[in-house]
């Protein structure tokens, strides 16, 4: 029986469900992209709609213009039934897995991919995904849910996992706890006692209920002042305020690996 790589999250129809993860690629990417011989993006896993590989290659157009985005699924009926969208150089849709169908691409986005499958097997597909990584390239591998609300994802180059990223709609946040159904398959069984993932989020929520008041200015700033305590407590955050209005916080890995 095939195994699907898109989910069923991936399976719905909101195009907009991985916004997030995508803006975050143009804009800490970018100038990856605008740099590569060839700018060749592969979108692991699409899932039974087409939509977010469609959509991925229409925001990092902006990017560079002459991008190329291949959509991979194991599963030859989904293959088949994305051929409709498909607008080649700029945009096909093949069969492939892990090996990433032996293209060799800059970027590779892998989203609700691994989810399904055990802790035990993440090791692996990650040195699958990063050994056909273009020199210099990155693989970014995570989880949303239905609606892109709630999404975290790690991104790892020819070496290893470099950094999270945890990213919220803060207008309809409760608290941050609620990222830890999100969390990347790396992390999710890690989140007890102990652990640094866990560790971080209960900073983070504890900051979180502190800055409380903050919220009659909007949970922008109550977010903001949140993400500031966490960098007080010494927790090594990598992006700057800017990202952080826009309910982002991306940490280096080494102080969440399990």
């Amino acid at each position: 029986m095939t195994r699907h790589l898109g989910t069923a999250t991936r399976g719905t129809t909101n195009p907009n469900r991985l916004r997030r993860v995508d803006n975050w690629i143009a804009v800490h990417l970018g100038g990856l992209l605008r740099g590569a011989d060839d700018p060749l993006v592969v979108d692991l896993g699409y899932g039974a709609s087409p939509v977010t590989t469609v959509e991925l290659r229409s925001r990092l157009a902006v990017v560079r213009p002459d991008i190329r985005v291949v959509g991979l699924e194991i599963d030859p009926a989904r293959v088949a039934a994305a051929a409709p969208a498909a607008d080649p150089p700029a945009l096909e849709f093949r069969r492939g897995g892990f090996e990433l169908a032996g293209l060799r691409p800059v970027v590779v986005r892998a989203m609700n991919v691994l989810r399904q499958y055990d802790e035990s097997e993440v090791g692996g597909a990650w040195s699958a995904m990063r050994q056909r990584l273009a020199p210099g390239g990155v693989l970014v591998e995570g989880t949303c849910d239905e609606l892109g609300r709630l999404a975290t994802w790690v991104t790892l180059d020819a070496e290893g996992p470099r950094s999270l990223t945890l990213a919220a709609s803060l207008s309809a946040l409760d608290t941050p706890a609620t990222l830890a159904e999100r969390l990347p398959k790396a992390l999710i069984h890690h989140n007890v006692p102990g652990e640094g993932v866990h560790a971080l989020l209960q900073a983070l929520d504890e900051a979180w209920r502190v800055n409380a008041p903050y919220s009659s200015f909007g949970p922008r700033q109550r977010w903001r002042r949140s993400v500031e305590a966490v960098c007080a407590a010494g927790w090594p955050v990598l992006d700057r305020p800017a990202r952080w209005r826009l309910g982002e916080l991306t940490l280096a890995w080494s102080a969440l690996s399990p």
